[in-house]
């Protein structure tokens, strides 16, 4: 399964100046299977460590953290010598081991010609427990689910995503079908690599709704094992109200939802918990789109989506029976599903800031601003043909942007000011 994070980690390698790699993501983004294959793929050795439950490990990164003795420890932990030109180290679930994460600076500090990569999805966690981090001595890296240029290339569908890459859309728009079709898919299956491996060989939907159920359970498992006890109703309680949220006309979050006159200080550790381990996406309001966004970023204003479009379909129990059924599905639960689709699109690019804007009197909303740096960009996401975009209008006249998108089932379309990009495209608007 091809994964573009792979590009990342051979600029990695290539750096002279790198340091240890932290892969951050959730759980069963496929971080272990990714730092696997670079390894494999670029590297003649590889010594792989699991520090959960590993009682030796731990005990070697207990004692002294002084390099040469922890690369005698992992020579015989591996039963060969570590060349550091050729051999890549990975320390997976490295939280689990606090001084693990520690050493990591001296390795930085003192050994830099060793090649760490390493794996978290609950490193935010450990941190709120007063682990010693190793500020400025890492790099990092995020690791969503399959974005659906992903998706197409494991469908084996590479030659589509040429066609979108080139920009060719004269053609493309002669098998927008076909991306209609695999799009409809995605929406189903998600990103997560086991739903979307299992579904590339059997094409059986029970079997993906299967597996997205399993791990939706993994992640409940997850509360009761690694968060506070007296946290762990309010995560479920906040976890479980998100369909709900989303649904509304107004997906903006609200907590009164989760139940009647919940108050935010009530569940803040609930949400901090859940956004730490990757499981939520928290999009902020801001009240200008004015260069930095985050100068302009409104705290107590956000919309929450989930990590994966494929199991929020699954938490809201969609049949499969709505993929035959026209272009319905796009429709389907007020739009919810069209804007996590295009939110979990825009996190897998890197280098950008993602926010949503209102008018103050709530009389207009732009479902998503971007900020790569230099442009702000509204974005408009339409779940069907229906280009009728008041609130883009109102935003354009207020504020000029150079450039703003519409996302929709229409065609691709440049006109002056508006780009109107198709669903199945929403990757292209990295170039603008």
């Amino acid at each position: 399964m091809y994964r573009t994070a792979i590009e990342q980690l051979i600029e990695w390698k290539a750096n002279e100046r790198r340091k240890p790699l932290i892969i951050r993501g959730a759980r069963q983004v496929g971080k272990t299977w990714l730092m696997k294959e670079f390894g494999d793929s670029s590297y003649e050795k590889v010594v792989y460590v699991n520090f959960d439950n590993n009682e030796q490990m731990r005990n070697l990164f207990e004692g002294s953290l002084e390099i040469s003795r922890l690369i005698t420890g992992l020579e015989l932990y591996a039963g060969h010598k570590i060349d550091s030109d050729n051999t890549l180290l990975i320390f997976d679930e490295v939280q689990e081991v606090p001084k693990a994460l520690t050493s990591l600076k001296y390795f930085n500090e003192q050994a830099p010609q060793y090649q760490i990569i390493c794996a978290s999805s609950l490193l935010g966690v450990a941190l709120h427990e007063g682990t010693s981090f190793p500020v400025g001595k890492v790099e990092f890296m995020d690791l969503y689910p399959l974005s659906f240029v992903e998706f197409m290339i494991a469908m084996n569908k590479s030659q589509y995503v040429d066609l979108l890459q080139d920009g060719n859309f004269d053609i493309a728009v002669t098998f927008k079908q076909d991306f209609i079709d695999i799009l409809k898919y995605y929406y189903y299956v998600g990103g997560m690599p086991e739903a979307v491996q299992a579904f590339v060989n059997r094409r059986d939907f029970n079997e993906v709704r299967e597996i997205q159920q399993n791990i939706l359970t993994a992640y409940e498992q997850d509360f009761s094992k690694h968060a506070p006890n007296e946290t762990v109703p309010r995560i479920r309680m906040l976890w479980n109200s998100i369909a709900a949220q989303l649904a509304k006309e107004n997906k903006k979050f609200i907590y009164g939802f989760i139940k009647e006159g919940a108050r935010a200080k009530e569940f803040e550790l609930a949400l901090l918990w859940l956004t730490d381990c990757g499981l939520v996406h928290k999009v902020h309001r801001v009240s200008a789109p004015n260069l930095p966004l985050k100068a302009y970023e409104d705290l107590k204003a956000f919309k929450l989506f989930l990590v994966d479009i494929g199991l929020l379909s699954c938490m809201v129990g969609l049949q499969q029976k709505v993929l035959l059924d026209g272009n319905k599905l796009f429709k389907e639960f007020k739009g919810a599903l069209t804007e996590q689709y295009v939110l979990q699109q825009l996190k897998t690019i890197k280098g950008l800031n993602v926010y949503y804007w209102t008018a103050e009197r709530g009389l207009a909303e732009v479902d998503f601003i971007i900020d790569n740096g230099s442009n702000v960009i509204p974005i408009e996401v339409k779940a069907e043909q229906n280009l009728k975009a008041k609130s883009l209008k109102v935003y354009q006249e207020k504020y000029q942007p150079k450039i703003a998108v519409r996302t929709s089932m229409a065609d691709y379309k440049k006109e002056e000011w508006l780009l109107n990009l198709p669903l199945w495209a929403i990757s292209k608007i990295k170039d603008y």
